[in-house]
């Protein structure tokens, strides 16, 4: 008897030759050489009795989080067709990001480079999309642990423990902040009296190339600031978004016109002077730790990166102008370009905010859902788009702008994906990534194109279709973090040396 066909026609045409490999998790999903695990191509076995699939190894000492080739016969030959295709419809670019990485951060804003979808800027947005994305699986969200809130690693070893430790960066510091805002879903509080902050919550890191053979390839030292934003939770849109208030960034040379989201601002400048964690705001931690890496590398070929997903793609844009408008970057022999890789992100100020943000040089790329409602607000009103009447709206307290340049992605566009009315799953920063990897240019078919496993969609969400065999929320730690100590009892693992340490000036 065969067996039923779990792969729809348009997903299968989807599919690439080879497939990123997944990560392991307590749900049964396994970091393998295949896309999918062994019954999956089984099935694909009996429906095109193509010959048996081979076994799927999962020695740890093979296993690499980048793209491996499928070692399924059956998927292979399923896409051969595909492959030529694929070959006929792809660019293969001659050119190195070395010799181009100006144009791919910006510096023509990007014309000419996303429609057609260029391959070289394609991979570098998921890349740093990657990092937004660390924000997410390092931080503990876990109520019950005692440790809710911060990160989950040491910072020296953060990308090991998120799986890109062959990225060629080191992190430098981690960023705390504190908000006198209720902000459901970003800070996170465990239910029971927390024993290392009851101010602070981890809101990302910075992070330097540091890989000679990284550097050669990104053609510069780039330095990343990666902030987190919320999962799932989306109830801080109503509870965040306030009043426009003025920036106030340099004192010697004020903008009183220049005006952003009052939460954003309390929150990237808010200090708590009890709390050793965020005694200091996290723009003064931005700004310091900056000082230090560019006096460091001064001479050098450098960038400066920041990424964000949701309401860390507002820290993003916010700290990039606190940067520019301070001019830490044109301190060099040369202005030090900086870019925002934004994914998923809301407006955050107003047309005189993004104004001064083009005449600094900032270069914004924002990547949205259209069906995501986040990048909607604050302004749903009042924003860019009534041109006819700007004068007039410029002066009101609530009249958004959003800056830089957007790239509009569709998630009904996905063979993988399945209809939902859940917007948390539209807003999915991975969710983003897949959309990234499978997108050309307008009108063009999707298929993925640097084999980004879908797996990675469920991650933290339920939005790939039943018949992959994917469970929701999948990504979870082994035990749920418990260990078993030497009396036999299951405990949390004491991290406050680990946060202290990555907490303390090392430099």
């Amino acid at each position: 008897m065969n067996s039923p066909a779990l792969l729809t026609t348009s997903s299968l045409a989807a599919l690439p030759p080879a497939s990123r490999v997944s990560e392991v998790s307590s749900l049964g999903l396994i970091r393998c050489h295949a896309l999918y695990p062994s019954h999956f191509a089984d099935t694909l076995h009996s429906i095109n009795r193509f010959s048996k699939p081979t076994r799927c190894r999962c020695d740890p000492t093979t296993i690499k989080r980048r793209a491996l080739p499928m070692r399924s016969g059956a998927v292979d030959s399923l896409t051969n067709a595909l492959d030529v295709e694929e070959k006929k419809e792809t660019k293969i670019s001659k050119r190195d990001l070395a010799d181009i990485w100006r144009e791919i951060q910006g510096a023509n804003n990007w014309e000419g480079l996303l429609d057609p979808m260029d391959d070289i800027l394609r991979k570098e947005i998921i890349r740093y999309g990657e990092f937004a994305q660390a924000c997410y699986d390092a931080f503990d969200f876990d109520p019950f642990s005692k440790y809710c809130g911060s990160c989950k690693y040491h910072f020296r070893q953060l990308f090991h423990g998120v799986g890109m430790s062959d990225y060629g960066y080191e992190v430098t510091k981690y960023l705390y902040a504190t908000s006198n805002i209720n902000l459901p879903g970003l800070f996170q509080k465990p239910r029971v009296q927390k024993l290392w902050s009851t101010h602070a919550n981890w809101m990302g890191f910075i992070a330097v190339a540091t890989d000679k053979e990284e550097i050669k390839r990104l053609g510069r030292r780039d330095i990343v600031i990666a902030w987190r934003g919320t999962v799932t939770n989306l109830e801080w849109i109503a509870d965040l978004m306030d009043y426009l208030r003025p920036a106030e960034m340099n004192s010697m040379h004020p903008h009183p016109d220049v005006k952003v989201e009052a939460g954003f601002l309390n929150l990237y400048t808010a200090r708590e002077h009890d709390c050793r964690f965020c005694n200091s705001s996290a723009r003064d931690q931005v700004l310091s730790e900056l000082r230090r890496l560019l006096q460091k590398y001064r001479g050098e070929k450098l960038s400066i990166t920041f990424t964000g997903h949701s309401l860390g793609s507002a820290l993003a844009m916010l700290s990039a102008y606190d940067i520019a408008e301070l001019g830490l970057n044109d301190d060099q022999v040369e202005s030090i370009p900086i870019t925002v890789f934004s994914f998923a992100g809301p407006r955050v100020g107003n047309a005189a905010f993004k104004d001064g943000c083009e005449e600094l040089g900032l270069k914004f790329l924002r990547v949205v859902n259209v069906h995501d409602s986040v990048p909607k607000v604050p302004g749903i009103l009042f924003n860019e788009k009534l041109q006819m009447m700007k004068q007039w709206i410029d002066k009101l307290p609530w009249s958004y702008c959003h800056a830089g340049v957007e790239l509009a992605l569709d998630h009904m566009h996905s063979p993988f994906l399945k209809p939902t009315n859940d917007i948390s799953c539209f807003h999915n920063l991975e969710a983003y990534l897949h959309l990234l990897d499978g997108y050309h240019g307008r009108g063009q078919r999707f298929y993925l194109s640097s084999r980004r496993d879908p797996a990675l969609v469920n991650k933290a969400c339920d939005f790939l279709k039943e018949d992959y065999l994917v469970p929701p929320f999948w990504k979870q730690d082994f035990n749920k973090g418990l260990i078993k100590n030497s009396e036999g009892r299951w405990v949390q693992p004491d991290r406050i040396k680990i946060m202290e340490e990555s907490h303390t000036d090392h430099h």
